[in-house]
């Protein structure tokens, strides 16, 4: 094999690779978020479950995509495993629109979809249009990186090294591996699937052992949502053990289909062009497989289930401080594919909450105890302040990242918010923490406040548990919601002034303790602070609704 070959190769791959990465980012800029809404609602039917799978794998040409983002959806807790199960199958059928195009073999007309796609980019404005450029300008470089490598292959057919090195794909395990270990080092099935349309286009390999390859192909896709469940929840890491379990099985059955029958002679008499040959046995593996464990898909997440059990309660550690919903972020490398927001803007949002409810209970326990001069549960509150800041950098550092590599500009926004959402939540934490201080300083100083302030104290607590009450409420986010939230703010302002007023009141009768005075005057700054940064969080809360 000489360096011209593989260069060709090299180069052919290359452009392939990175025209299906132009394609699937157009559509993930274009459509993200509205895919993840599918998703999201149509997967209660199995059947339904396996269209939109099909559909939108078929759109973005890639099932690793759709696979990772259903990780996503069961690690974050809004798709059942058993939903997750019917999605999959379907990205299995839609992977095969790839080498359904190619074998079309659209490579003369590959430089014009090219043109008209960089034509798109750059001369039109409208961003809309520059994504489906994006789109055309990516399929015309993935069918020229297909040529490229079908050119680059045709003097392979007269070199017995080569002929001599494939000739062992005959062996169904050697072919299977072969194509497993390449797919999975390139991480895309399609590109995968197309080099082997490519060698039996060009008679280097025979249709049997294409199809061994071929399988094995199915397997080594599996290696995206792999790598994408490391660190999720347990019920994330089921769903990619289906998708394994999924091509396992379809390899099985139709390697030993292979060997026990005709079937490549029938695909041949069907069909005459090669490359659209393996796009036949590609289709047919897929869906054959789908119908095949269609009825067993909820055994399948029972198996799965069985095989990666939950962890026994003792083995759960609550008090370490970690990220329930998100996984921790790499500083190496890009997470991301078919819109990065899509897949994490739930897990985002309950990972806020989870934040949000513990500012929530350090803001009662710590009002509580300045009203009883108790300072017995103040360490609790100072630990679950350390852990509120542990997860405002945590996110913090998650949403930088993903700020960096979010393609979509709503999706940009909605992260944005996000990050600003994670800081307001941070300083609530802070305020409660001050709160805890006064605590400290009431029993330090024996200092008592009055029954007047007491009764405003509990006023303030109450509102405060009512305004974050309402941020963890199911309409968080409506703009009516927006309008509540504004009017308790302006409360807590209104409260805020009237309070201040009455206390000058209490000096200038000289009903009001020197160092009651200044501890009361701090905790109503406080009070207050907490009010403007609902307000903030309730303002970005909307933002991201008006988005999704």
């Amino acid at each position: 094999m000489g360096m011209t070959v593989i260069l060709g190769l090299l180069g052919g791959l290359a452009l392939f690779l990175y025209g299906m990465q132009m394609t699937s980012s157009g559509l993930e800029a274009a459509a993200g978020d509205k895919m993840k809404s599918i998703l999201e609602r149509l997967t209660a039917n199995r059947f339904l479950g396996v269209l939109v799978g099909a559909l939108i794998t078929a759109a973005v040409q890639s099932s690793s995509a759709t696979t990772v983002m259903v990780v996503g959806f069961v690690n974050a807790g809004m798709m059942t495993l058993n939903q997750a199960v019917w999605i999959i199958m379907g990205a299995n059928i839609g992977t095969t629109i790839t080498g359904i195009l190619v074998s079309l073999d659209m490579g003369a007309i590959a430089p014009l979809f090219a043109f008209v796609g960089v034509v798109l980019v750059i001369f039109v404005k409208r961003q809309r249009i520059q994504h489906v450029g994006q789109i055309l300008a990516g399929l015309g470089v993935l069918f020229i990186g297909m040529e490229m490598m079908s050119t680059a292959m045709a003097p392979l057919r007269e070199s017995e090294a080569f002929i001599r090195l494939v000739s062992n794909f005959s062996n169904p395990v050697v072919g299977i591996l072969v194509g497993a270990a390449f797919t999975a080092i390139i991480q895309s099935s399609a590109a995968a699937v197309g080099i082997v349309q490519t060698l039996f286009n060009a008679g280097i390999i025979p249709f049997a052992s294409a199809s061994f390859v071929l399988f094995g192909t199915n397997i080594g896709t599996c290696i995206t949502a792999v790598l994408a469940s490391v660190g999720t929840n347990r019920n994330a890491r089921r769903a990619t053990l289906i998708h394994l379990m999924f091509n396992l099985i379809g390899t099985v059955v139709f390697t030993l289909l292979v060997l026990m029958l005709p079937i490549t002679h029938w695909i041949q008499l069907l069909v005459s062009a090669p490359k659209a040959q393996i796009a036949a046995m590609h289709t047919s593996f897929n869906i054959g497989t789908t119908l095949l464990l269609l009825p067993l898909g909820n055994y399948l997440a029972k198996l799965a289930v069985r095989i990666l059990p939950d962890l026994p309660q003792a083995e759960k550690d609550e008090s370490v401080m970690c990220l329930e919903y998100l996984k921790p972020v790499s500083t190496t490398g890009k997470e991301g594919g078919l819109g990065v927001s899509a897949i994490v803007v739930d897990q985002l949002r309950h990972e806020l909450n989870r934040m949000l409810s513990m500012a929530r209970d350090n803001v009662a326990e710590s009002f509580r105890a300045v009203l009883a001069r108790d300072a017995s549960q103040l360490d609790v509150v100072e630990e679950r302040e350390e852990y509120i800041d542990f997860l405002n950098k945590e996110i913090s550092r998650y949403v930088s990242h993903l700020i960096s590599i979010e393609t979509n500009e709503q999706g940009s926004v909605v992260v944005s918010s996000f990050f600003t959402i994670s800081g307001n939540i941070e300083r609530i934490g802070d305020h409660a923490d001050n709160l805890a201080g006064y605590t400290r300083l009431l029993v330090d100083k024996n200092v008592s406040f009055s029954e007047t302030a007491q009764n405003e104290i509990g006023a303030m607590r109450d509102i405060c548990l009512e305004a974050i009450a309402a941020l963890l409420h199911h309409q968080a986010g409506q703009p009516e919601w927006l309008v509540d939230v504004a009017q308790l703010e302006q409360r807590i302002d209104d409260m805020t002034d009237q309070f201040r007023r009455g206390q000058l009141d209490r000096m200038r009768m000289g009903t009001c303790n020197e160092e009651a005075c200044i501890i009361y005057s701090e905790l109503l700054t406080d009070f207050e602070r907490i009010g403007d940064h609902v307000l903030n969080i309730a303002e970005e809360l909307t933002k991201v609704q008006t988005c999704l």
